[in-house]
């Protein structure tokens, strides 16, 4: 009897050490203060701003938004979803995505050709399937090139692109649906991975990762950086130019639910951020139950990985921050769920 009391008692302590693992690790003791909040502007008028990135050598910037919460609501249901175009200049949102029956955009990558034609790479989830959609950007307007599906693209999340046809996507859940996803986000499995996609046929390049969501390359092409949402983690990977082949070099604690990875004119990395994801999680139900905002940099430009809190709210304006990407003193904040997002000056 000793003997099974001692091991009951063993086994409760590690459930006790486990739940108390995961409540720090989600930022609920955490002490959340306002940072950098009176330098936002509100930009309304779209939902979901969930990804955002700038078009090299100009005011605009691509941002990828669909309304989330009608899609938890009904999963099959058609969502017009789109991609709008933000001038930095006249503060004001154009869609420029062509009109789909069924479109929901989620994270997207630019490329820019050597000849100077813009494409962009983006994960779209219509019609229940998981997609990357390749589009032609010219004349203010994007054209649909092709349509991607491969079998090794179970969750896409975000992805980078690396060549005309050519990308990185993560993959955020080894387990698609059911009580083991939701296991798998809770225990902070290790399960997700990273696919490299060749222009023909997808294979896995990287594994082992915690929810990895964001995923960004360097000017050099050599580096990729992948954000563990879970784990609370940056991975920085060498990519090998000859068989696309990624090697883990470094893997930064960052502290907080990394999302979708920016990089500016320096090289400097900027990550959009959940500092308490079980608040998160709440947000995601609930729009009144608000969620605490983050911007964190980290220096790559001088190989230091230095990290920096460069916005932080408790929940307004913005909740559920999802990007920040930068040009010069501007910055803006996409938002998963929220009706806005923010234009900042640094």
């Amino acid at each position: 009897m000793s003997n099974k009391v001692a091991y009951l008692g063993s086994g409760l302590g590690l459930i006790v050490i486990a739940i108390f693992a995961t409540l720090i690790n989600a930022g609920v003791f955490k002490t959340i203060e306002n940072i950098n909040v009176q330098q936002c502007q509100v930009i309304d008028g779209i939902v979901g701003a969930e990804d955002i990135t700038f078009i090299p050598n100009t005011n605009m910037a691509f941002v990828s938004a669909y309304d989330r919460r009608i899609e938890r609501a009904d999963p099959a249901a058609n969502i017009e979803g789109g991609i709008y175009l933000y001038d930095l200049d006249a503060q004001d949102l154009i869609k420029v995505s062509p009109e789909f029956d069924d479109f929901k955009p989620h994270g997207m990558s630019l490329y820019q050709g050597i000849n100077g034609d813009v494409r962009l790479f983006v994960v779209d989830h219509a019609n229940q399937q998981h997609q990357v959609k390749i589009f032609e950007f010219k004349h203010q307007s994007l054209t649909l090139l092709r349509t991607i599906s491969a079998p090794e693209m179970t969750s896409p999340n975000d992805l980078v692109a690396v060549g005309p046809e050519q990308f990185y996507v993560t993959n955020d859940h080894g387990f698609v649906t059911g009580i083991m996803r939701m296991l798998e986000d809770y225990l902070m499995l290790p399960l997700s991975n990273v696919m490299y996609f060749d222009g023909n046929s997808a294979q896995e390049v990287a594994s082992g990762l915690a929810y990895a969501n964001g995923i960004n390359v360097d000017a050099s092409g050599t580096r990729i950086y992948v954000a563990g949402v879970t784990s609370l983690s940056l991975y920085v990977y060498e990519r090998d130019l000859e068989n696309n082949a990624l090697t883990l070099i470094e893997k930064i604690n960052t502290g907080t639910g990394v999302d979708n990875i920016e990089l500016d004119e320096k090289g400097d990395i900027w990550i959009g951020a959940h500092p308490q994801l079980l608040k998160f999680v709440a947000h995601s139900k609930q729009s009144d139950n608000r969620s605490a905002s983050q911007v964190i940099k980290i220096k790559s430009s001088d190989g230091s990985f230095d990290m920096d809190t460069m916005y932080q709210n408790t929940g307004d304006p913005i909740s559920g921050s999802s990007v920040a990407a930068v040009k010069g003193k501007r910055m803006l904040i996409g938002s998963v769920f929220d009706p806005i997002m923010l234009d900042c000056t640094l």
